[in-house]
């Protein structure tokens, strides 16, 4: 479904989390309060709960915080702000990678940032689907144009891990984690992910669109279709409140300059920060390729950002791709 005008309004008003009166809504949009409970009907399928209380009115079940793009440019500094080219915020999209990267074939520019409310068809690694209730969390894409070809950003989606990490820090959320290749984790489970999609040729200029999935509050009747064990920033800080909008812009803080230097420093400038952060490490696991499994010690990473494995028969295996598998838990 697309958000209607009138139920941004609604949304707006009840993002309070307090009661609000059917006349009240009524005055406002300038509808009848029959009117009004279609229009509140509506937002059941955004996955939103509500109650209503006679003599009271209405209210979310949880208070809202909607992204807007004068909140977060007011977080954003000047160096990330020079690397911004537009900043976009959609109250529903399919995804905001699978946006992008159209963008890109029509000639978007480098820097553009893309924000979603909700997600219809959020993209995880592999073709699968990443969990999107609407106002909840952090959904974000960034393109960017690198000159030469996609060999030279190899690596790229760890040194995002640890921009992510860095963001989360100054946000004053500490204890995270990073699994290979792609995952920020906390005591062993899932608090979000990164997704790289790049396209161009192999000696040539190409374009990559960086995309974030960061759990904030991520409702149980939302998440009983997810396979492995999350967590969200309101369980790991115990606060309700996590000021959506101040985090969408520190995280850019942090992306955008990682994102535009990559090119030149490589992997290497992240390398020991992200082996600090490493929850794998020493870990006993087993990576799955297609359909082979390989088993063993987890030993980190070389200096190319590939997995090493140290496997039964003392061998040390090299792996530039796959899924990895830890106490029962695979990625998705």
């Amino acid at each position: 479904m697309n958000i209607s005008d009138k139920q941004k309004k609604i949304l707006t008003l009840l993002a309070d989390g307090e009661f609000h009166s059917g006349t009240e809504l009524a005055n406002v949009l300038g509808i009848s309060r029959s009117a009004v409970w279609k229009q509140l009907n509506g937002l059941a399928e955004l996955g939103l709960q509500r109650s209503a209380v006679s003599g009271k009115g209405y209210r979310l079940e949880k208070p809202l915080e909607l992204l807007l793009a004068e909140s977060i440019n007011e977080v954003i500094d000047d160096q990330a702000g020079a690397l911004i080219s537009s900043l976009e915020i959609h109250d529903q999209i399919d995804s905001t990678n699978r946006y992008l990267v159209e963008r890109s074939q029509n000639n978007g520019l480098s820097g553009s940032v893309c924000f979603a409310e909700h997600q219809t068809a959020g993209k995880g690694r592999r073709g699968r689907q990443w969990v999107s209730p609407f106002g909840c969390n952090i959904y974000l894409s960034i393109l960017w144009r690198f000159q030469q070809g996609p060999a030279a950003i190899s690596g790229l989606s760890l040194a995002i891990g640890v921009a992510v990490i860095r963001a989360l820090n100054q946000h004053q959320v500490i204890d995270i984690g990073l699994k290979w290749p792609n995952d920020i984790y906390s005591q062993g489970k899932k608090l979000g992910g990164i997704l790289v999609e790049v396209s161009g040729e192999t000696g040539g200029p190409c374009c990559a669109v960086i995309g974030l999935g960061l759990n904030l509050f991520l409702p149980e009747a939302q998440a009983q279709g997810i396979t492995q064990a999350w967590t969200d920033l309101s369980k790991i800080t115990g606060k309700n409140r996590l000021f959506r909008n101040k985090l969408a812009g520190i995280l850019l803080n942090h992306l955008l300059p990682v994102i535009a230097e990559y090119e030149s420093v490589g992997i290497q400038a992240y390398l020991d920060e992200w082996r600090d952060y490493d929850c794998l490490a020493g870990q006993s696991a087993t990576l799955f390729i297609g359909q082979q499994q390989f088993e063993g010690i987890v030993l980190g990473i070389d200096d190319n950002g590939m997995l090493l494995i140290e496997r039964p028969d003392g061998n040390v295996q090299t792996f530039a791709s796959g899924e990895v598998s830890f106490n029962g838990l695979v990625a998705q």
